[in-house]
């Protein structure tokens, strides 16, 4: 079939459209943008249809999956975006006011103080902030319970030196 031809077979849809879409959308702006857009892909996908099938149903179709297709895409862009109702001082301090940059610093920083750790303190001091218990952590490492825990409180107490600076900005900043 000849674009011609198949473009007046389509215009001679296009009041059924206009209702189908209407239906849809119930707003006559957006009814026009749907139908505009049903065409659009009516007239790139002409090729497919077969001569002898139901026009008027295969563009209800097309009017169908392209109304279901953008309401899902703004549904979803909805959810990502956040509009200006919502948008609060709260919402601004938090992504205005923090620089990421602080954070690897202080990774760093925390990295190093424990690396100067002995080891009979780092390596409970880890295994115990990793979520194991202090009696998992005496079996592994084959010493008492007690001495677990010493060691992971002067690890606690080490690392407070060292990383002193962080806390006295912290309180500072409030």
């Amino acid at each position: 079939m000849k674009t011609q031809e198949f473009t007046a077979l389509i215009y001679n849809n296009t009041d059924a459209l206009h209702r189908h879409a209407m239906r849809f959308t119930a707003d006559s702006d957006d009814a026009n943008d749907l139908i505009q857009d049903t065409l659009i892909k009516a007239l790139r996908f002409s090729h497919q249809f077969e001569k002898g099938s139901d026009l008027r149903a295969w563009l209800f179709v097309i009017m169908k999956n392209t109304f279901i297709n953008d309401y899902r895409k703004k549904t979803k862009r909805a959810s990502i975006i956040t509009t200006e109702d919502t948008i609060s001082s709260n919402h601004l301090m938090q992504s205005a006011t923090r620089n990421t940059g602080e954070h690897q610093f202080l990774m760093r920083d925390i990295q190093l103080a424990l690396s100067k750790l002995p080891d009979a303190y780092r390596v409970p001091f880890i295994r115990y902030f990793e979520g194991f218990k202090y009696e998992e952590i005496a079996t592994e490492l084959n010493i008492p319970l007690g001495t677990v825990k010493t060691h992971i409180h002067q690890a606690r107490q080490l690392l407070k030196k060292q990383l002193k600076n962080y806390k006295d900005d912290a309180f500072r900043s409030k």
